[in-house]
């Protein structure tokens, strides 16, 4: 038994991988990162739209607990990548890409919560862990959740 077993640790097993592969997942990491953002503002900016008729910053700051300086910021960043248009001190809408990236999302995020509920998470559990699953989950794993779902409810 070694000294971290004796204090009830599992010991840290390193994986020798090729250098460049260690690269690319860590790459791959930061490019979710920088387009989660773009994402969670997108879905939230539909989600309103279809509530309310419109998304006003003071509401996307509340709903995203941040301040509205914050929204502003980003708000010019979605609109520079052609995701948003506003015009000033007006709502805010999706342009057509920005529609086709919350469609996508809100895809991505039913499929995580539903892998989820049927391992028997709870609901608001599953949608607050798919938050964060679905801006880095792979296409691959995706679709292994997918097959994954159809099975389980098929019952095979």
């Amino acid at each position: 038994m070694t000294k971290l077993q004796s204090q009830g640790r599992e010991p840290f097993e390193a994986v020798d991988r090729a250098p460049e592969a260690q690269a690319e997942g860590f790459a791959t990491v930061r490019q979710a990162h920088e387009s989660e953002m773009a994402e969670d503002y997108v879905e939230l900016i539909a989600e309103l739209i279809e509530l309310r008729g419109e998304a006003r910053p003071v509401e996307i700051a509340e709903r995203l607990g941040v301040k509205s300086p914050t929204v502003t910021k980003n708000i010019s960043r979605l609109k520079a990548a052609g995701l948003v248009r506003r015009e000033p001190y007006r709502a805010i809408f999706l342009t057509d890409a920005g529609r086709e990236l919350a469609e996508a999302c809100r895809r991505r995020h039913r499929i995580v919560v539903a892998f989820l509920l049927s391992l028997g998470i709870d609901e608001e559990t599953a949608e607050r862990d798919a938050e964060g699953i679905e801006h880095h989950v792979s296409t691959t794993t995706l679709e292994a959740f997918k097959h994954a779902l159809q099975k389980f409810q098929s019952g095979k």
